[in-house]
């Protein structure tokens, strides 16, 4: 976590036709386009070219959970979260690899188990990691069916700069390379420190490595469940939140990816 938001780089005419020098032609041409536009206008009214109306992105804190996660053994062995790729190839819709949504699936259904009180739902980690990283594919990275980012995702040096914190080196430059100052590092952007204290091994390698999503999202659950405390209340969502990353402008982005991933939206 950071103390400000990395600044998003989002990805995010009709040709004049000629005039007709004779009438009758511009006639003939006028009627044509008229039966042409009617044709349109019924196509349009029939439904016929249109794709089904998107779900309207609910408003609120916090954002409602999502899909419901279907039961899984959390203690099998190896990549425990492969078991939700049914279920993940039902969310689709929401633009999110199968290989992130299930890191942020098996996240919240562990938290459900060892944090009850919390209930964090998978929107909430996807929406955060939608933000730091585009979901593990932030610049040339790309995410593997491991669970891995290639290559590793490290931020700008916190070196105090203008709207940047000051974070003098934690870890000797190990996790994010610099000896100098702390990076964030991983699709859900710890910085060093954080992740020395709440890191966790999620796919059962035996390592804890932020630049693996699995582990970086059930780290994730877990630092906020112990920020929030519930968070399925507002202010505990909130706390939570503000906790991960001290800005108001950052917390509605989440809400708002969250919230449209809730009912099955890409952002």
């Amino acid at each position: 976590m950071r103390d400000e938001p990395r600044a998003a780089k989002e990805s995010s005419r009709t040709p004049r036709r000629g005039v007709r020098s004779n009438l009758d032609d511009g006639v003939v041409f006028a009627k044509t386009i008229g039966v042409v536009a009617a044709a349109l206008v019924t196509l349009v009214i029939a439904g016929c070219g249109a794709g089904p109306a998107l779900p309207p992105i609910p408003e609120g804190i916090p954002p409602g959970p999502g899909a419901v996660l279907p039961p899984i053994d959390l203690d099998a062995p190896g990549r425990s979260a492969s078991q939700l790729r049914g279920w993940a190839s039902e969310q689709s819709s929401t633009g999110i690899s199968a290989v992130a949504l299930e890191a942020y699936g098996y996240a919240a259904a562990v938290m459900a188990r060892a944090r009850p009180e919390c209930g964090i739902g998978w929107t909430t980690i996807a929406g955060i990691a939608s933000v730091e990283s585009r979901h593990g594919t932030h610049g040339r990275s790309d995410l593997g069916d491991d669970g891995n980012v290639r290559p590793p995702i490290i931020g700008i040096a916190l070196d105090g700069a203008p709207g940047v914190a000051l974070i003098r080196d934690t870890d000797r430059g190990v996790l994010d390379g610099d000896g100098d100052h702390d990076r964030a590092i991983g699709p859900l952007q710890f910085i060093p420190e954080t992740w020395k204290r709440w890191g966790v091994d999620a796919n059962g390698d035996g390592v804890a490595d932020p630049q693996n999503i699995d582990d970086a999202a059930l780290t994730a659950a877990r630092y906020l469940c112990a920020s929030g405390g519930d968070l399925t209340s507002e202010p505990g969502w909130q706390q939570a939140l503000l906790t991960y990353n001290r800005s108001n402008s950052y917390l509605l982005t989440v809400r708002d990816r969250a919230a449209a991933y809730s009912v099955g939206r890409r952002v």
